[in-house]
């Protein structure tokens, strides 16, 4: 690969999960039912805690069949959440937490994960974009790179504060972008213990943000 290593690429796999990992193996014993991993938070060195929203069932149906892989610490039962159910599981750490950790990169989040295979969207510098590929096709030599682009680096991002991070990634993982939308307003701010119009004041300030960064000229090089 002949990328600038200043450069960022922002591409999208496809990679079966390994049957030791209970994702993997849940999504094949249930091919039509979604898996959508919402945050990561570290538990300890080596454990791990993310929301799931798991399709097709009400609250609790799945819980003891996920209770009982290997790799699961515990399960509980959030909310009935749209068309499935919002689980907060505590696990193992998979060998990718460990990957992300040595890259110093975010955790690629929501990840989706449907008939054993996950979708990954990975922003990084071309040479961690190498590593990452590789760790991919050693755990799954058929893995695929679905779409490959590539940016320059800016010498500023979107410059967001902290309070403002912490938000935009808790209205993520209650659903708040998704399409359907999964939570009001409303529902959120009550999440949040915080007032409708803070929060709506807020998210309109970070996503004012976030679009001026993107409708900057150097967004659309190639």
């Amino acid at each position: 690969m002949g990328t600038d290593p200043d450069r960022v690429l922002l591409a999208s796999l496809r990679v079966r999960v390994r049957e030791q990992i209970w994702t993997g193996s849940f999504s094949r014993r249930h091919p039509k039912e979604c898996v959508e991993i919402l945050n990561h938070h570290v538990v300890t060195t080596d454990v791990s805690v993310s929301d799931h929203w798991i399709s097709g069932q009400p609250p609790g149906v799945w819980g003891r069949e996920i209770a009982a892989y290997p790799d699961v610490v515990n399960v509980d039962c959030l909310a009935e959440v749209g068309e499935g159910s919002l689980y907060r599981i505590i696990f193992r750490n998979p060998p990718v937490v460990y990957l992300y950790r040595r890259l110093r990169l975010p955790f690629p989040l929501p990840l989706r994960i449907q008939g054993g295979f996950i979708r990954w969207e990975v922003v990084a510098r071309a040479r961690d974009f190498r590593r990452i590929l590789h760790f991919a096709r050693q755990a799954d030599p058929g893995a695929q790179v679905v779409s490959l682009r590539s940016h320059p680096l800016r010498d500023h991002h979107p410059l967001l504060s902290e309070i403002q991070r912490t938000l935009l990634s808790e209205a993520m993982a209650a659903g708040y972008f998704a399409v359907p939308r999964r939570i009001s307003l409303t529902d959120l701010a009550r999440q949040l213990d915080r007032s409708k119009s803070s929060v709506s004041e807020a998210m309109a300030q970070i996503e004012r943000k976030l679009l001026e960064s993107a409708l900057r000229p150097d967004s659309f090089a190639p």
